[in-house]
């Protein structure tokens, strides 16, 4: 039997699994949001149920679904999964276009599987491996323009200064930038390498401190729970540390299983994460979070969840680790897919928006009904998260959850202050503001 037909064989077989273990959520993400989620007991599975939306994409004139009091417009289309955004100085905006670098090797039939539904969903689409630069013009039109190429599964850009810096999935690379140039010719100069091996999370978030002396790096898990071993998670699961000058690293906080955003805390002058948490333990668990990051914290990964949570499946045991783990400040609820944050204390969409953190839900794959597929808003107060997320971009997939028409990853401010959203299976960047009275 030839490498297709084995395929489709196994995929037909473990179709026909999991339509016979489907698991269905009995709680909601507002049941498991917030300081203190509720969590069910773990279960376990042979196979653990999937679910995943066809790809169909946007059709023309669709768009996502806005809040009461917004509007929303796509300013670019035609990318290559756009992942990440940063707004310069002068207005433009880097689109950062990205996917894995599908160096994991596929050993066992729950990876095939895996992979063959995600695939169904259009998220494993090849990425741009490119940063493409939008320009509004005189006119109000959004012009591309092609900045930097040959990237390597980037995700992460911050600009300090003179200098870019892009997070590719194995090292970040530095580039010269001049206010008002389109393009990039230079070729990218290595500034320190970051733990690349299998990568099974390959994204590695990037956020400068305000001073621009440090930089801190998401680095996820190189499995779920280290099935493939401690000796491939080496500075892995944690937020590292750079020193600008010196170029060396460490490990800031670590427990962290895939911190897949980072952003500076104005109020409180502190780092704060997203995070997507464990999967494999029912529909209700675990839930993904965001979370000030202290210097030194463990917050629990592989060997518990949610603070001291353990999770029996890891061995070996570390109840000592799990004494040291702290929980984390705020649930988004389970299998969200949290890829994106932005927190802001001031933009031009209403008054409500102004004093929190926008949080964008890649969605899920192994929950039914589906969870994500949104841009949530969390107020805060004093520094801190408070209520329930409220949602403010939907409408990602069919109201049957057969389609799947987008899927929210980046989500930064412009210059004037709209919310701008990378949708990465859309291959669309949209364009959020303030509904005309």
């Amino acid at each position: 039997m030839d490498k297709v037909m084995l395929r489709g064989a196994l995929f037909l077989a473990c179709t026909t699994l999991l339509a016979a273990c489907a698991e269905k959520a009995s709680q909601d993400a507002a049941q498991q949001s917030g300081a203190a989620p509720s969590l069910p007991k773990a279960q376990q599975f042979l196979v653990p149920p999937m679910q995943v939306p066809d790809f169909v994409g946007w059709k023309d004139g669709a768009a996502p679904t806005v809040a009461p009091g917004l509007k929303i417009e796509k300013i670019a289309s035609g990318l290559k999964h756009p992942r990440q955004l940063l707004t310069l100085p002068n207005g433009d905006v880097l689109v950062v276009e990205s996917n894995g670098p599908g160096e994991e090797a596929v050993t066992t039939p729950k990876q095939l599987m895996a992979g063959m539904v995600k695939n169904r969903s259009g998220k494993g689409a090849k990425g741009g491996n490119r940063i493409t630069l939008l320009r509004k013009s005189a006119s109000g039109e959004w012009e591309k323009h092609d900045f930097i190429g040959n990237l390597h599964s980037p995700f992460g850009v911050q600009l300090i200064g003179d200098t870019l810096y892009v997070a590719n999935t194995d090292a970040i690379v530095t580039f010269p930038y001049q206010e008002g140039e389109t393009t990039i010719r230079t070729p990218g100069t290595e500034f320190t390498d970051l733990p690349s091996t299998v990568n099974h999370h390959w994204t590695k978030a990037l956020q400068a401190n305000p001073d621009g002396t440090k930089l801190y790096v998401g680095v996820g898990s190189n499995s779920n729970i280290t099935e493939n071993g401690l000796e491939v998670e080496y500075r892995r699961a944690a937020v590292l540390e750079v020193d600008v000058a010196s170029r060396a690293s460490r490990i800031y906080a670590s427990g962290i299983r895939n911190p897949t955003g980072l952003q500076w805390n104005p109020a409180t002058n502190s780092l704060w994460a997203i995070a997507n948490e464990r999967d494999e333990i029912g529909a209700d668990l675990v839930p993904d979070y965001m979370t000030s990051v202290t210097e030194g914290a463990f917050y629990g990964w592989p060997y518990s969840y949610y603070g001291q949570h353990v999770d029996r499946r890891v061995m070996p045991q570390r109840p000592d680790l799990v004494q040291k783990a702290i929980p984390p400040d705020y649930a988004l609820g389970s299998h969200v897919a949290a890829l994106g944050l932005l927190l802001t204390q001031g933009n031009a969409l209403p008054a409500k928006y102004q004093n929190g953190a926008f949080v964008s839900e890649h969605g899920s794959w192994d929950r039914s009904p589906l969870s994500g597929y949104e841009v949530v808003f969390v107020a805060f107060k004093d520094g801190k998260p408070t209520g329930k997320p409220e949602t403010v971009v939907s409408g990602f997939h069919s109201k049957d959850e057969s389609q799947l028409f987008g899927a929210p990853v980046g989500v930064v401010l412009d210059k004037e202050g709209a919310l701008l959203i990378a949708d990465d299976v859309g291959d669309t960047v949209w364009r959020v503001t303030a509904a005309a009275p």
